[in-house]
């Protein structure tokens, strides 16, 4: 079809994103957020013309390349937002909701290439099959070797998705993957999910929600040994020397309090660092902490422009936590930097 042609395309694109692209294995497509003639945002899919007039689906083959470009487009989502003929009062909402959004995703995607970065160094150490010993589908002994290599990097995945072949499986038994199922958009989803989750000894069919709380839970000791790596620990002074006690990035919170000999601790960020609908970071807001929880819920301004400071507290499974004196009552400013150095720095952690 041509790029006139395709959904959404006279609507404003205020901000752009990449997402899975389930359906063709590792791919990554990009999406465009929309203003509506309403005023409202919507995703459509981002399409380029290469010359010839028709839409080509905006691709790329790893999420490094695909979120740089995005984050690139996205530092000029104001600018995009003030020369559309809107009220001011709406242009703000739109600019607010449009952060929010391209933020929200930007932290689930970096943490789950985090998480499958760890899945992986942990799988290292499972042992997979023989090459020789995998049952396949009748007809199906084209697939042995890619499927050999998928188990080779997680060996107790439950559904694979053979990107060269077109072709998806599921295991039915240690060895056997004579079961072949749909190829979609929701089997590549699995597929996915399972190359993380198994690596935990985890489903990737299970709630997924549910799922990466456990998997935040065992990578919370794995990010407190981050702080004895030189470069962490240089980077923490200068945070101190600038003032700041709180360093967010990712999902992990690197909080410091004085007082007492603890100094830096890792902390988690709540929500996984995804924010209610409707509610975007609130950048010069404080961290008011009444107690000692291990959650981080960052400062925020609601949809209707209500600024609400940031908190602490435990997740529900831990009870509530424990209180501070009023008169130990923090407040603290913070700093948000690229989650993509947090997938660096677990790296660079030897994996025992």
């Amino acid at each position: 079809m041509l790029l006139i042609q395709m959904p959404g395309y006279a609507y404003p694109t205020i901000a752009i994103y990449p997402f899975a692209w389930y359906e063709n294995g590792a791919m990554w497509i990009m999406w465009a957020f929309k203003v509506k003639p309403d005023g409202t945002l919507k995703w459509y899919r981002h399409y380029v013309d290469r010359g010839t007039g028709h839409a080509h689906s905006d691709g790329y083959n790893t999420f490094k390349e695909a979120n740089e470009v995005a984050k690139e487009f996205n530092k000029t989502i104001r600018e995009r937002v003030n020369v559309l003929d809107l009220d001011d009062e709406l242009k703000l909402s739109i600019s607010l909701k449009a952060e929010k959004e391209v933020t929200a995703e930007e932290r689930l995607a970096q943490e789950e290439q985090l998480m499958l970065g760890e899945a992986i160094k942990r799988s290292a150490a499972f042992p997979g099959p023989t090459i020789e010993s995998l049952v396949l589908p009748k007809n199906g002994e084209k697939y042995r070797y890619d499927l050999f290599k998928c188990l080779s990097e997680s060996p107790k995945v439950q559904v694979v998705q053979l990107t060269n072949h077109r072709a998806s499986l599921k295991r039915k038994g240690e060895l056997d993957w004579s079961a072949v199922i749909n190829t979609n958009s929701k089997t590549g989803m699995y597929a996915f999910r399972e190359r993380i989750a198994s690596g935990f000894g985890l489903s990737g069919i299970d709630h997924w929600g549910e799922t990466k709380a456990k998997i935040r839970d065992m990578l919370l000791p794995r990010a407190n040994k981050l702080l004895q790596i030189a470069g962490v620990q240089r980077m923490l002074d200068e945070a101190l020397a600038r003032g700041q006690h709180v360093i967010v990035i990712g999902t992990f919170v690197f909080w410091y309090e004085t007082g007492k000999e603890v100094g830096w601790t890792v902390k988690s960020l709540g929500n996984g660092g995804v924010s209610k609908e409707g509610e975007t970071l609130w950048k010069e807001g404080k961290i008011v902490s009444k107690n000692h929880g291990r959650i981080v819920v960052l400062p925020y301004i609601k949809e209707n422009g209500e600024l609400v400071q940031g908190h602490t507290k435990n997740s529900s499974k831990d009870g509530k936590a424990l209180p501070r004196h009023p008169d130990y009552y923090l407040e603290l400013p913070f700093e948000v930097l690229d989650g993509d150095l947090m997938i660096g720095l677990f790296g660079e952690l030897p994996y025992e």
